[in-house]
């Protein structure tokens, strides 16, 4: 029970926004073309729900935002452990993630495009890409941060190096990977929004885009609204994840 209260209270500013976006529009303060009544939005939820079109196209969405990041976190991790152990992968990558990780990646949108199309795979590029550069930096910061103690030490009690990379580094790095991955799931629904919205005929992005070009602004909202929460549960449920694989650092 109290700890129903402590969430009532923490998200207490999201309800008190939503009262707010509801009064707002039913007042007439605010024009519904410019804000739907949130009522509405509900309803428009409801009947899409209903009908499939929101799931199917979630599913899709989700589908591509998973398979980038499971990339992305796969590669990333053993390029910056490797980068941060062996001073020959560091000399060839490191100038190249300098460079690309301040570029936006939504630029490189008209490149997936023209590079693998309007299917599955220019949204996947893209999000793989987006989602990489922060697993690698997060990867290598944490792995160079590993005090040479720690390897020294075990390479004296007879580890082989492989050994010393599972069992001293990674582990010893994993708080600073496990925040950098963070950083990528929110940037896998961001370029998975952004990339639908221009090189796709289906999915949460494109469905956003063609309810707005149709007017049909509670729909819109209600899409915007879904992206939003499950974007939120994503976060939430990493997070635990976290915090559940960190539980050794606790005194």
């Amino acid at each position: 029970m109290r700890r129903v209260g402590a969430g009532l209270v923490r998200y207490a500013p999201v309800l008190i926004l939503f009262v707010a976006w509801e009064a707002l529009t039913a007042s007439g303060l605010v024009s519904n073309v410019m804000l739907p009544n949130l009522s509405a939005v509900g309803a428009a939820f409801l009947e899409m729900v209903a009908s499939g079109e929101l799931l199917t196209n979630a599913a899709r969405s989700l589908w591509r935002a998973a398979v980038g990041l499971a990339a992305a976190i796969g590669i990333g991790v053993t390029a910056g452990i490797l980068m941060a152990r062996y001073r020959p992968f560091r000399l060839v990558f490191n100038p190249i993630v300098q460079i690309f990780y301040p570029m936006p990646k939504s630029a490189l949108i008209p490149v997936m495009m023209i590079w693998f199309g309007l299917g599955d795979m220019s949204k996947i590029a893209l999000i793989f890409l987006g989602c990489l550069l922060p697993v690698v930096v997060s990867s290598f910061n944490g792995a160079r941060g590993v005090a040479p103690a720690l390897t020294w030490s075990a390479l004296s009690l007879g580890a082989t190096p492989r050994r010393v990379l599972l069992d001293v580094v990674l582990p010893a790095a994993s708080p600073e990977i496990l925040n950098g991955i963070r950083t990528a799931v929110a940037f896998a629904f961001i370029l998975m929004v952004s990339s639908e919205f221009v090189i796709a005929k289906d999915g949460l992005g494109f469905l956003i885009s063609s309810l707005g070009d149709g007017g049909v602004y509670p729909a819109m909202f209600a899409v915007i609204l879904t992206v939003a929460v499950v974007g939120f549960a994503a976060d939430r449920l990493y997070g635990a994840f976290a915090r559940r694989q960190l539980r050794w650092r606790e005194p």
